[in-house]
């Protein structure tokens, strides 16, 4: 039940008064789909308002172009809030991106607005995180150095349903590998050649073998990448891309070093060679006790969306056309927090800045209950009024836990301790 006077709170004040023109600029990312390091439009379009609303802009963060960092305030705590903007190549924002972002500016400007009218100390800081679809630009920037000094890190994703993401996010490798044969003439003189795609598919075949062998979390997935060459060629070149995940690091670290012998035998048993690349190391999400709690006990405080006969109609329609399971429950409240983390088989760069400061995620319903992630039911939601009150609620729930967690005494300090390990509940 909602226990807050909306009408005095300021942080729902300065949500309602601003929700036009938010919507806006997540429409406007929506419809300028930009893929990894591509986000120019998106960017621009998140640190333009952030920089309207009075914060200060710093462009090309851990030295990427499409990185920003838009700051205010000064002191401590600093308050640090993850936004991401890319989408999928021909899913668009599957994945709502452009919610995530929008939602993380709305969140520190409403927080702003209620810091300055209470005279809160502290620094605000919105980070602009581009190529989250690939496992990268967090990690990039967590790598340099660029969320050391925050007290605490918040985030959230879309999905269909709102709660506390008390969520182990899996680690993860990317990989790709790269096969180096002979090219010779496949009809006239094949013993001439040796197949780079020989050793490409019999890496596959020891890795579909292997999964029989490893833990039951782990998971391995695979793409060819197009060399580009006709089939009365024998390929002198060929390449796979790996991710390979788990929800503990050190089972993904063997995973992946087990599919690294399946290349390797490849090569041998085709005469070619192989370079293996590691692109991207995440560790899985460290969940704080701490900041779930508090941020849950904000969230038990704020009304969940309410939808029109309108949005039922369109959950129900979009429901049948995708083939959705929800029995016709589209939307729910607010879910009850774990005693334990949960694992999930899905990943994100955020769990890297897990591990170096404490890390708060939540998840808002912005799809009807069972649209999957990197789906185009979720992109079409994405895009429309279901979308949009998602974000709006996340928005809210994002300022109203800071604000809790800067007034409640110690709150910071226990989040650390949990965070190093010194901590417990």
């Amino acid at each position: 039940m909602n226990t807050n006077n909306d009408d005095k709170n300021i942080i729902a004040g300065w949500l309602a008064a601003h929700r036009s023109e938010l919507i806006d600029v997540a429409d406007y990312i929506y419809a300028h789909p930009e893929l990894a390091y591509e986000e120019t439009l998106s960017s621009r379009c998140l640190a333009d308002y952030l920089e309207h609303q009075g914060f200060r802009i710093t462009w090309k963060t851990a030295g990427i172009d499409t990185a920003f960092t838009a700051e205010w305030g000064t002191g401590n705590p600093v308050l640090g809030f993850l936004a991401e903007y890319d989408a999928l190549a021909s899913l668009g924002h599957a994945c709502g991106h452009n919610l995530l972002g929008t939602a993380v500016a709305a969140a520190a400007c409403a927080l702003k607005d209620d810091m300055t009218a209470n005279r809160t100390s502290g620094t605000i800081r919105v980070y602009g995180c581009p190529a989250e679809e690939i496992m990268s630009g967090k990690i990039v920037m967590n790598d340099q150095g660029v969320f050391d000094d925050l007290d605490v890190a918040v985030t959230w994703h879309p999905f269909d349903r709102n709660r506390i993401s008390n969520d182990i996010w899996q680690s993860q490798d990317i990989k790709n590998y790269r096969f180096h044969g002979v090219s010779a003439h496949a009809s006239k003189a094949p013993e001439n050649g040796r197949s780079a795609l020989d050793a490409a598919e019999l890496m596959n075949i020891g890795v579909n073998y292997l999964r029989e062998h490893v833990p039951s979390d782990v998971r391995m997935h695979y793409a060819y990448i197009d060399n580009g060459q006709p089939a009365n060629v024998v390929p002198d070149f060929a390449m796979t891309n790996y991710f390979i995940r788990s929800s503990l690091h050190a089972r993904t670290e063997d995973a992946s070093q087990r599919v690294d012998n399946c290349a390797k035998g490849a090569a041998l048993m085709t005469g070619t060679t192989v370079d293996i690349e590691l692109v991207k190391s995440c560790k899985e999400m460290k969940v704080n006790r701490v900041l779930t709690e508090l941020y849950y006990d904000a969230m038990t405080r704020i009304p969940t969306p309410e939808y029109t006969e309108e949005e039922l109609n369109f959950a129900s329609k979009i429901t049948e056309e995708a083939g959705l399971q929800n029995n016709g429950h589209y939307f729910e409240g607010l879910e009850p927090l774990e005693s334990e983390p949960v694992p999930i088989s899905i990943g994100t760069d955020a769990s890297e800045v897990s591990h170096t400061v404490p890390l708060i995620t939540i998840s808002a319903a912005t799809m009807c209950k069972g649209t999957p992630l990197h789906h185009w039911a979720a992109a079409r939601q994405a895009g429309m009024s279901i979308g949009h009150k998602g974000m709006m609620y996340v928005a809210r729930c994002m300022a109203e836990g800071t604000k809790l967690l800067i007034e409640t005494p110690g709150s910071i300090e226990k989040a650390w301790e949990f965070h190093k390990g010194t901590g417990h509940f």
